[in-house]
């Protein structure tokens, strides 16, 4: 049999797998050398992850196997979770979580009827009834930001900010586009200062400064200043990345727009801005995913995210040398979180470009 009949007889899976990973020599060779690259790294990690690990248990003298001590994070869960939320009124963050992924649901469903208001309705209604729901007052238990950490405070630096940086960054992609020069120097001035500036730097400014500097008796909450310090910083990429897809338009759809008798907001709102954002889908996404990443920043000021509370219960003399196993469970979090955003981004996009006939 002749080598060029050799693909006539492959099923096809097989042929892929040949043009692929063996259509030359060289191909080959590098093929196999990555196989056993990923062969000698994966046997010992899943035999520590999961063939020798410990599973039962209450206390650091159960492990006693060389693999990994998952009865550290069953022991720390909660605290993992919630931070030193109250146990008694930890239902609210179940019931925020709940009532987030119920509306995100909902939302996505094309068939919902009166989408476009439901939408709108969530966005007005949600942001508030959370804080609400975590900190209390109306009949509810006042629990401090202070007491606020793992998980949860993670989600909400993250929502927060970027409920604040998504409108606030189009607002400066259109600033910095303006015809008007107050406008568009003042939103240049803000863009360029606050991507200039370190994210450590702006959240300790924002942490130990700012009460400095504001009228005495007025103080906001240190969380607050977090997630506003994190919410310019990402606005300021938020709004390149908004420009970007600005300029990918050509001119003629907005001239258009203005022949038709369209004000400026208007051909904003229903022609420009709509393919804009699509174009920018993928940039916004990044930026956010980065943004879901930076708030382990927030330790600087003594705010414990997700990572902040693994390193705190490290300092347990119970637990001490559980290092892996904390940064392992909280590195496996960020990344199954940051890879669910970006295949949410790809099928919006796919999604987007069928609508758009592209």
């Amino acid at each position: 049999m002749k080598l060029n009949e050799l693909p006539r007889i492959l099923p096809p899976w097989a042929e892929t797998l040949r043009q692929r990973l063996f259509a030359t020599p060289l191909d080959a060779l590098a093929t196999l050398v990555c196989l056993y690259i990923i062969w000698r790294i994966s046997v010992p990690l899943i035999e520590w992850l999961l063939i020798d690990a410990t599973w039962d248990g209450t206390t650091r003298e159960d492990c006693r196997s060389s693999g990994a001590c998952w009865v550290f994070i069953r022991a720390r869960f909660g605290q993992f979770m919630y931070g030193q939320y109250p146990l008694a009124e930890r239902w609210r963050v179940d019931l925020l979580g709940l009532l987030i992924v119920g509306a995100a649901v909902a939302l996505s469903w094309r068939g919902l009827p009166r989408r476009k208001e439901a939408s709108i309705l969530a966005l007005i209604v949600l942001p508030p009834l959370g804080v609400w729901l975590l900190y209390g007052g109306w009949g509810l238990k006042l629990v401090e930001t202070r007491e606020w950490g793992g998980l949860m405070l993670t989600l909400f630096l993250a929502i927060y900010a970027g409920l604040i940086a998504v409108p606030l960054g189009i607002l400066l992609a259109l600033g910095r586009r303006s015809r008007l020069p107050l406008i568009r120097f003042a939103s240049v001035v803000f863009i360029e200062f606050w991507r200039g500036v370190p994210i450590i730097t702006v959240i300790f400014l924002a942490s130990l400064l700012l009460p400095l500097i504001m009228p005495t008796g007025f103080n906001v909450d240190r969380l607050a200043r977090a997630v506003i310090g994190l919410a310019f910083v990402i606005a300021a990429y938020m709004a390149e990345a908004v420009r970007g897809g600005l300029q990918a338009l050509p001119d003629g759809q907005a001239e258009a727009s203005q022949a038709l008798g369209l004000g400026y907001w208007r051909t904003m709102r229903l022609i420009v801005l709509p393919q804009a954002l699509r174009i920018s889908l993928p940039a916004m996404t990044n930026e956010f995913i980065a943004l879901f990443k930076n708030t382990t920043l927030v330790l600087i000021v003594s705010i414990f995210d997700l990572l902040g509370i693994a390193q705190a219960a490290l300092a347990d003399p119970a637990w001490v040398g559980m290092n892996m196993e904390a940064y392992v469970f909280a590195g496996a979090i960020y990344w199954f979180s940051c890879f669910g955003l970006s295949q949410w981004s790809r099928l919006k996009e796919k999604r987007l470009q069928t609508a758009y006939g592209r």
